[in-house]
Protein backbone atom coordinates (compact mmCIF):
# COMPACT_ATOMS: atom_id res chain seq x y z
CA UNK A 1 0.00 0.00 0.00
CA UNK A 2 1.29 3.45 -0.94
CA UNK A 3 0.89 6.33 1.45
CA UNK A 4 0.49 9.87 0.24
CA UNK A 5 1.63 13.08 1.79
CA UNK A 6 -1.75 14.51 2.66
CA UNK A 7 -1.92 18.10 3.84
CA UNK A 8 -2.19 18.33 7.60
CA UNK A 9 -5.54 19.59 8.77
CA UNK A 10 -4.83 19.64 12.48
CA UNK A 11 -7.12 22.48 13.33
CA UNK A 12 -10.37 23.98 12.12
CA UNK A 13 -8.41 26.93 10.75
CA UNK A 14 -6.53 24.53 8.44
CA UNK A 15 -9.84 23.25 7.08
CA UNK A 16 -11.05 26.80 6.48
CA UNK A 17 -7.83 27.71 4.64
CA UNK A 18 -8.06 24.58 2.49
CA UNK A 19 -11.71 25.28 1.63
CA UNK A 20 -10.94 28.86 0.62
CA UNK A 21 -7.98 27.79 -1.54
CA UNK A 22 -10.34 25.40 -3.31
CA UNK A 23 -12.99 28.15 -3.62
CA UNK A 24 -10.54 30.54 -5.29
CA UNK A 25 -9.28 27.80 -7.63
CA UNK A 26 -12.79 26.70 -8.70
CA UNK A 27 -13.94 30.27 -9.33
CA UNK A 28 -10.88 31.04 -11.42
CA UNK A 29 -11.11 27.77 -13.37
CA UNK A 30 -14.59 28.64 -14.67
CA UNK A 31 -13.76 32.31 -15.02
CA UNK A 32 -10.80 31.53 -17.28
CA UNK A 33 -13.02 29.41 -19.55
CA UNK A 34 -15.50 32.27 -19.71
CA UNK A 35 -12.81 34.87 -20.38
CA UNK A 36 -11.62 32.83 -23.36
CA UNK A 37 -15.16 33.05 -24.78
CA UNK A 38 -15.30 36.83 -24.35
CA UNK A 39 -17.66 39.46 -23.02
CA UNK A 40 -20.29 38.97 -25.72
CA UNK A 41 -20.85 35.36 -24.66
CA UNK A 42 -20.54 36.17 -20.94
CA UNK A 43 -23.17 38.91 -21.28
CA UNK A 44 -25.65 36.90 -23.35
CA UNK A 45 -28.91 36.22 -21.47
CA UNK A 46 -29.32 32.45 -21.10
CA UNK A 47 -32.61 32.24 -19.28
CA UNK A 48 -34.66 33.27 -16.29
CA UNK A 49 -34.33 29.76 -14.84
CA UNK A 50 -30.90 30.76 -13.48
CA UNK A 51 -30.26 32.85 -10.38
CA UNK A 52 -28.87 35.51 -12.74
CA UNK A 53 -29.49 35.44 -16.49
CA UNK A 54 -25.90 35.90 -17.71
CA UNK A 55 -22.58 34.29 -16.88
CA UNK A 56 -21.09 37.72 -16.14
CA UNK A 57 -23.87 38.54 -13.65
CA UNK A 58 -23.44 35.15 -12.00
CA UNK A 59 -19.71 35.73 -11.52
CA UNK A 60 -20.41 39.27 -10.30
CA UNK A 61 -22.76 37.79 -7.70
CA UNK A 62 -20.13 35.35 -6.41
CA UNK A 63 -17.63 38.22 -6.24
CA UNK A 64 -20.19 40.45 -4.53
CA UNK A 65 -21.09 37.82 -1.93
CA UNK A 66 -17.41 37.25 -1.18
CA UNK A 67 -16.84 40.99 -0.76
CA UNK A 68 -20.00 41.51 1.29
CA UNK A 69 -19.23 38.76 3.81
CA UNK A 70 -15.59 39.76 4.18
CA UNK A 71 -16.76 43.26 5.04
CA UNK A 72 -19.17 41.86 7.65
CA UNK A 73 -16.45 39.75 9.25
CA UNK A 74 -14.19 42.79 9.42
CA UNK A 75 -16.95 44.87 11.04
CA UNK A 76 -17.39 47.13 8.00
CA UNK A 77 -20.60 45.85 6.40
CA UNK A 78 -21.21 47.09 2.87
CA UNK A 79 -24.98 46.77 3.26
CA UNK A 80 -25.38 45.53 -0.31
CA UNK A 81 -23.51 43.27 -2.70
CA UNK A 82 -20.96 45.09 -4.83
CA UNK A 83 -20.35 44.10 -8.44
CA UNK A 84 -23.73 44.88 -9.95
CA UNK A 85 -22.12 47.67 -11.98
CA UNK A 86 -19.55 45.43 -13.67
CA UNK A 87 -19.85 45.46 -17.46
CA UNK A 88 -16.81 43.43 -18.55
CA UNK A 89 -14.89 40.35 -17.48
CA UNK A 90 -11.56 42.19 -17.30
CA UNK A 91 -13.06 44.77 -14.96
CA UNK A 92 -14.43 42.02 -12.72
CA UNK A 93 -11.14 40.07 -12.80
CA UNK A 94 -9.23 43.11 -11.57
CA UNK A 95 -11.61 43.68 -8.68
CA UNK A 96 -11.71 39.97 -7.85
CA UNK A 97 -7.92 39.64 -7.80
CA UNK A 98 -7.75 42.48 -5.28
CA UNK A 99 -10.51 40.89 -3.20
CA UNK A 100 -8.84 37.46 -3.20
CA UNK A 101 -5.62 39.04 -1.94
CA UNK A 102 -7.58 40.78 0.83
CA UNK A 103 -9.36 37.52 1.69
CA UNK A 104 -6.04 35.67 1.96
CA UNK A 105 -4.64 38.36 4.24
CA UNK A 106 -7.73 38.15 6.45
CA UNK A 107 -7.71 34.35 6.58
CA UNK A 108 -4.01 34.39 7.54
CA UNK A 109 -4.84 36.33 10.71
CA UNK A 110 -7.45 33.91 12.03
CA UNK A 111 -6.90 31.96 15.21
CA UNK A 112 -8.90 29.01 16.53
CA UNK A 113 -10.65 31.40 18.92
CA UNK A 114 -11.74 33.57 15.99
CA UNK A 115 -13.59 30.64 14.43
CA UNK A 116 -15.94 30.32 17.41
CA UNK A 117 -16.41 34.08 17.78
CA UNK A 118 -20.03 35.03 17.15
CA UNK A 119 -20.60 37.63 14.45
CA UNK A 120 -23.75 39.74 14.55
CA UNK A 121 -24.97 41.78 11.63
CA UNK A 122 -27.53 42.11 8.88
CA UNK A 123 -27.68 40.31 5.57
CA UNK A 124 -28.41 42.06 2.28
CA UNK A 125 -32.16 41.88 2.97
CA UNK A 126 -31.69 43.67 6.29
CA UNK A 127 -32.37 40.54 8.35
CA UNK A 128 -30.38 40.28 11.56
CA UNK A 129 -28.18 37.23 12.09
CA UNK A 130 -25.91 35.88 14.78
CA UNK A 131 -23.50 33.10 13.78
CA UNK A 132 -20.04 31.74 14.58
CA UNK A 133 -17.42 33.09 12.20
CA UNK A 134 -16.18 29.58 11.39
CA UNK A 135 -19.58 28.54 10.06
CA UNK A 136 -19.85 31.70 7.98
CA UNK A 137 -16.37 31.07 6.56
CA UNK A 138 -17.61 27.68 5.34
CA UNK A 139 -20.93 29.06 4.09
CA UNK A 140 -19.46 31.43 1.50
CA UNK A 141 -17.51 28.85 -0.56
CA UNK A 142 -20.44 26.44 -0.22
CA UNK A 143 -22.86 29.11 -1.48
CA UNK A 144 -20.59 29.74 -4.46
CA UNK A 145 -20.69 26.04 -5.36
CA UNK A 146 -24.37 26.43 -6.20
CA UNK A 147 -23.67 29.34 -8.52
CA UNK A 148 -20.64 27.64 -10.07
CA UNK A 149 -22.92 24.74 -10.97
CA UNK A 150 -25.22 27.21 -12.71
CA UNK A 151 -22.24 28.74 -14.52
CA UNK A 152 -21.12 25.27 -15.61
CA UNK A 153 -24.58 24.64 -17.05
CA UNK A 154 -24.53 28.01 -18.81
CA UNK A 155 -21.09 27.32 -20.25
CA UNK A 156 -22.30 23.93 -21.47
CA UNK A 157 -25.14 25.71 -23.27
CA UNK A 158 -22.82 28.14 -25.08
CA UNK A 159 -19.64 26.15 -25.70
CA UNK A 160 -19.70 22.64 -24.28
CA UNK A 161 -18.99 21.15 -20.89
CA UNK A 162 -16.38 23.13 -18.92
CA UNK A 163 -13.61 21.50 -16.90
CA UNK A 164 -14.58 19.88 -13.62
CA UNK A 165 -14.43 22.06 -10.53
CA UNK A 166 -15.03 19.32 -7.98
CA UNK A 167 -13.00 19.07 -4.82
CA UNK A 168 -11.64 15.69 -5.95
CA UNK A 169 -10.25 17.25 -9.12
CA UNK A 170 -8.69 20.09 -7.11
CA UNK A 171 -7.03 17.63 -4.74
CA UNK A 172 -5.76 15.48 -7.61
CA UNK A 173 -4.61 18.18 -10.04
CA UNK A 174 -3.58 21.02 -7.76
CA UNK A 175 -2.63 19.41 -4.47
CA UNK A 176 -1.37 16.23 -6.20
CA UNK A 177 -3.15 13.93 -3.77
Amino acid sequence: MTTIAAPRLDAPADVVHALWAYHHWANRRLFDVTAALGDAVASRPLGAQFSYPTILRMFAHIYGADAFWLSVWKGQSLGALPGGDVTALTELRGRWDDLEAEQRRYLATLTPDDLVRVIEGKNTRGQAFRRPLGMMLMHVPNHATHHRSEIATMLTMVSGSPPDTGLGTYLRDVKKL
